[in-house]
């Protein structure tokens, strides 16, 4: 191996290269331990490789500050999910559950910076992630629209640390780098392992949920390993849910068939959730290492949907908004002759439309029908989803002469198969079935990699780090058709009847297919200490893409060492996303809250015809302009870091307000050819609809000392995060979408925590600040489903105690004293059926105890 000089800070000349493609903006507390013992036994590696074409470097004297969590830290909450794991370990990083949210129920959407998902760089082992194949579509205004990696399929078991670098890297990584990176280390040992059991569940006494989950290391010979980890889990779904008035008033008119409640919020049922991941290496000899990871995973979801009102619910129970029920005349759909004698004439305006003598009649009548004879206490469909995720990449590292190496290729995968339960397709009729195959949304990305550096020479400057590389990558999105039922439009289309499986309408022959597209990348980075205290890197990559052309970016880093233990850094970056495949291409209904009433969208690609209509266009990729500044000071056993970043995002993507579907267009649009538009309320699509500047401040810092005869460490990390939506369109887009953009997550948000720890026990208490936030009831922005939420505290406890050397036995608590979340405002509540705002920075479930074993060997 070739050998580097070292600075007088300890570091070698090789992994300097890090520092001008990443410039973090925060290192969380885990990340430091004054104490190395301390360090070795928590298995806290000090390394961090994200963002390094030349060589790790360690966290302690790095320029670039990043998060460093290792795995046992990551355990230290009680749920098992790798989003929620993150959410309390990183003050900027964010997400929250979705119990009504069509795909995002599957898959959560998370936002890092303010962000949304897909401008974080999702890595595994230092290679890009491939995305998920679910799009948010309701993704609670920051997300909305976006398609970013599922990381909740990465079980914390196999995981050695995560590395997260707050800091755009789009000049060195490409393309969903503006938020950051988040590098997934997975465990590389060749012997031992572990099993774990965790059970836990709700205060409420519901969401009971089991986790069991592996590892084991094996030699691969003398020169290798295989690194495996497995993991399994069940969660039953919960309700935070109140009768809906309207169906209460129906139930107390005489109404049996009325369920109570009539719709469920809640998180959805998870079943059979398994996940493998498997590491390996092998070293042909001293300069030449092989390796291969990958990983296979799926799991089935069942959420909730909106409840269908069975005397007013637009084409599938009236068309006048409840004055008439929608009654079908079978004659005038077989044979175009009209049939049915009571077509408009039985009100649904009443206490119990099944009471009425008209209806009664109706019924009689074999040539009439509606949908009440098939549900008649209205329907809440549930959405049901299985995702199966894989991935694998193998490489080979090493040296050649002056040249370090690293050849590598691989392929993911992620695929969402959707179905609807217990709805309708009303325009067949009484024949409908209930239940459907609704089709699949599936993506897939392959990626060659060559990445090469070395150190040169030039003038008085030595080392100075060079590092170069190319990727080749090729990604698809593809929808596949549902069965026939789900998308037909039946015999009763044309009397008013909707079109599809109710909800979610299944992908038709029009809508299914593949779309696909390539980018070849190539990037330089140069690095070089000017004098023993100042570091200058510059970094620049240039993308061409298949689809819309090419893009040239650029980063640089400068670090000042002041003294040896307070340093200055300082960052400026362009940088680009391009536009998802999905996003270009997809096709969709959705259900929606406008004002309080549900509307049927369209969501179409920008190109279709119902979207180009209104005003859609073909995507671009955004562009980003950021800057950051901070210092760090470290003293013995205090650890403190304040940063300040700014992030310019110009033609941002995100998924535009329903448009109206106006009558006077009918013709026009039937004219350009969509079919049936009187069975569409809404339209929306994909735009690069905002400009927005992010800019945050964040201050994280930790002390460790003795205390209580055991080993005591406090950390602080306080996150302030402020959007402006600088430039929209007022045409596309409401101004509840711009706050929910701006004002959608807390501006300020800090976790305190303290961990004690003694030969055999240890504790772990942690305090979650949430600030104010803009809060909105399912994606209704509107006066009636919005306001200002409060601030709130949650705290966290657990404690652990080894039974023995290899076994211990922990119990916990998150949200311990039950801080409710923000209630729904008066003349809300109830109306759809729920209590809290979905919209909530916190689980708005509750309290949740837990109990975990965990033996080591």
């Amino acid at each position: 191996m070739m050998q580097s000089k070292k600075t007088k800070f300890g570091i070698s000349s090789l992994s300097l290269a890090i520092s001008f493609a990443l410039a973090g903006t925060v290192v969380s507390s885990q990340a430091f331990a004054a104490d190395e013992e301390v360090a070795k036994k928590e298995n806290v590696e000090k390394i961090a490789v994200v963002g390094s074409r030349a060589a790790p470097r360690s966290i302690g004297d790095s320029p670039v500050p990043v998060d460093i969590i290792s795995s046992d830290d990551l355990k230290k909450n009680g749920s098992t999910d790798m989003i929620d794991m993150l959410v309390t370990s990183v003050p900027s990083f964010n997400s929250r559950a979705q119990p009504i949210s069509d795909a995002a129920t599957l898959v959560r959407p998370v936002n890092l910076r303010g962000l949304p998902s897909d401008s974080t760089l999702i890595l595994v082992n230092g290679k890009r992630r491939h995305r998920a194949s679910v799009i948010a579509f309701q993704g609670g205004g920051i997300n909305d629209g976006a398609q970013g990696p599922d990381i909740s399929v990465i079980p914390g078991v196999a995981l050695k640390q995560v590395e997260v670098l707050r800091d755009g890297a789009a000049a060195q990584y490409g393309s969903d780098a503006i938020a950051g990176v988040m590098n997934f280390v997975l465990k590389d040992a060749s012997e031992g392992g572990s099993i774990t059991v965790s059970q836990g569940e709700y205060y409420e006494g519901d969401g009971a949920a089991t986790t069991i989950d592996g590892n084991i290391g094996l030699p691969l010979t003398d020169d290798g390993f295989v690194n495996i980890s497995a993991q399994y889990k069940t969660a039953d779904a919960t309700s935070r849910s109140v009768q809906r008035t309207d169906a209460a008033a129906i139930a107390s008119a005489g109404n049996e068939f009325i369920l109570d409640p009539a719709q469920t919020w809640g998180n959805p049922e998870i079943e059979d959730d398994f996940t493998v991941f498997v590491n390996s290496g092998f070293d042909i000899n001293d300069n030449t290492h092989l390796y291969a990871f990958g990983n296979v995973s799926s799991r089935e979801a069942t959420g909730g949907f909106y409840y269908r009102n069975p005397h007013n619910r637009g084409n599938v129970y009236s068309n006048d908004g409840g004055n008439t029920l929608l009654v079908g005349d079978v004659g005038l759909a077989e044979n175009g002759v009209a049939s049915c004698s009571w077509v408009g004439n039985v009100p649904a305006n009443v206490g119990n439309v099944l009471n009425t003598s008209e209806y009664q009649a109706m019924v009689a009548d074999p040539n009439c029908f509606s949908m009440n004879q098939i549900r008649p206490g209205g329907y809440t469909p549930q959405f049901t989803g299985k995702i199966e995720d894989m991935s694998f990449f193998t490489g080979i590292k090493g040296t050649s002469g002056e040249w370090n190496y690293d050849v590598s290729a691989g392929t993911g995968s992620n695929k969402a198969t959707f179905g609807l339960k217990n709805s309708l397709n009303p325009s067949l009729g009484l024949a409908t079935p209930t239940d459907f195959d609704t089709g699949s949304y599936e993506q897939v990305e392959t990626t060659f990699n060559v990445d090469m550096n070395r150190f040169v020479t030039i003038g008085g400057l030595e080392d100075i780090s060079f590092a170069t590389g190319f990727e080749w990558r090729e990604e698809s999105f593809e929808i596949g058709q549902g069965e026939e039922a789900s998308w037909v439009a039946g015999p009763y289309a044309e009397q008013g009847f909707n079109i599809g499986s109710h909800g979610f309408k299944g992908f038709g022959p029009e809508s299914a297919g593949k779309n696909k597209r390539n980018n070849i990348g190539v990037y330089t980075d140069v690095e070089a200490y000017l004098t023993d205290d100042i570091l200058l890197g510059v970094a620049l990559r240039y993308e061409n893409f298949s689809t819309f052309g090419d893009t040239l970016n650029y980063k640089l880093t400068a670090q000042y060492m002041a003294t040896d233990e307070l340093s200055f850094r300082a960052s400026h970056s362009t940088g680009f996303r391009a536009p998802t495949v999905g996003q270009e291409n997809v096709v969709n209904t959705q259900t929606s809250i406008v004002n309080g009433d549900l509307i049927q969208t369209f969501i179409a690609p920008p190109t279709n015809p119902l979207a180009a209509f209104y005003g859609g266009e073909t995507l671009k990729p955004e562009e980003s302009v950021s800057y950051a500044a901070g210092f760090v000071y470290e003293y013995e056993n205090l650890f403190l870091t304040v940063d300040y970043y700014n992030i310019e995002v110009t033609g941002r993507i995100a998924q535009s307000s329903q448009i109206t579907v106006e009558a006077s267009d009918y013709d026009a649009l039937r004219a350009a050819g969509v079919e049936f538009p009187e069975l569409i309320s809404a339209v929306t699509y994909y735009t690069n609809d905002f400009d927005t500047t992010t800019q945050g401040v964040d201050i994280v810092g930790s002390y460790s000392m003795d205390l209580f005869s055991g080993d005591a460490k406090f950390s602080l990390a306080y996150g302030w995060t402020d959007t402006t939506v600088d430039k929209f369109d007022e045409e596309t887009t409401d101004l509840g979408k711009v706050r929910r953009l701006e004002d959608g997550i807390p501006a300020h948000r800090a976790t305190l925590t303290w961990g004690q720890s003694w030969d055999d026990l240890s504790t772990s208490i942690r305090a979650n600040y949430f600030g104010e936030y803009y809060a909105t009831h399912a994606d209704d922005t509107s006066d009636w489903g919005s306001e200002t939420a409060d601030a709130a505290v949650t705290i966290d406890l657990e404690v652990s105690y080894a039974v023995m050397d290899n076994l211990t036995v922990s119990v916990g608590a998150n949200n311990i004293f039950d801080q409710e979340a923000q209630k729904l405002k008066d003349g809300t509540l109830g109306e759809l059926g729920a209590v809290y705002y979905e919209s909530g920075p916190f689980d708005y479930n509750g309290g949740y105890y837990y109990g975990r074993v965990n033996y080591r060997f």
